[in-house]
């Protein structure tokens, strides 16, 4: 997944500032940046669902000339946020996914995909009766269940996800990133917007940190997770992989070991 001199304009304001980005797939490209930054902009421009000038190409083709049915093929996306206006239940809402996808005859995916996310048994609950964070894993494994093979006849298939694990605890965090994790082992490609810093360091494999619409840093975490670039960026210091001084815990995810998919 490429972009080349993405901008975004809104009324007087610029957005994006000619922004250039590369997701390979095989890997979880992680944006990352404070409030503001244009992390969310980016993705929303590159998923095409708001006006920009300049070039994306998904698998070296330019989605500008793409059917929506052949975007949806390669790429599911998750927004940050999802309004139902009507009532559904969680089956349906992960059927929607099924039927954009390639795997429609697959009657029990919805069931696996909601498995994956761990919401077995939800599935005649009513969506709008679950909490915000099962919500946001119902949409999760809408998302899966249309891109559930991350690779087609040989080309890689993209998750595109907005702030994933926002409206979660601690263990459906690691759910989420885990999944990632295997799509993009897989051969699938992980684009993702976050903000846990200590997530983004223990799961991407490309980190891009934004500020003010721009890419301030890119590359590996322990090439962009420094301490010049964290202070100069969110305008405080952030020591990195530093103890508190006066013995407050505090918790460190990377030292939990891996867990099988």
């Amino acid at each position: 997944m490429q972009a080349f001199d993405i901008e975004v304009v809104f009324g007087n304001s610029r957005i994006l500032h000619g922004v250039d980005f590369t997701a390979k797939p095989g890997e979880i490209t992680a944006i990352v940046g404070p409030n503001g930054s244009g992390k969310t902009t980016l993705l929303r421009a590159m998923t095409g669902e708001i006006p920009h000038s300049g070039k994306v190409l998904l698998n070296e083709e330019n989605v500008a000339g793409m059917k929506p049915w052949q975007l949806a093929a390669i790429r599911g996306v998750q927004p940050q946020t999802t309004n139902i206006a009507f009532p559904f239940t969680v089956f349906e809402i992960v059927r929607l996914g099924l039927s954009t996808g390639l795997a429609a005859a697959e009657g029990d995916l919805p069931l696996r995909a909601l498995d994956k996310v761990d919401l077995s048994g939800f599935g005649n609950r009513m969506y709008q009766d679950l909490s915000g964070g099962e919500q946001q894993r119902v949409q999760l494994a809408r998302v899966l269940a249309q891109i559930w093979q991350p690779v087609i006849d040989g080309m890689p298939r993209w998750l595109i996800l907005d702030e994933p694990v926002a409206s979660l605890d601690i263990g459906h965090q690691f759910t989420v990133m885990d999944l990632t994790r295997d799509f993009a082992a897989r051969g699938g490609g992980v684009v993702t917007v976050m903000h846990d810093l200590n997530l983004t360091a223990m799961f991407a494999d490309k980190v891009v940190l934004m500020q003010s619409g721009q890419i301030a840093a890119q590359g590996s975490p322990k090439e962009v997770l420094t301490d010049a670039n964290l202070a100069l960026t969110y305008g405080c210091p952030l020591p990195v992989n530093t103890a508190p001084h006066d013995g407050t815990p505090f918790l460190l995810p990377q030292a939990r070991p891996a867990q099988p998919i």
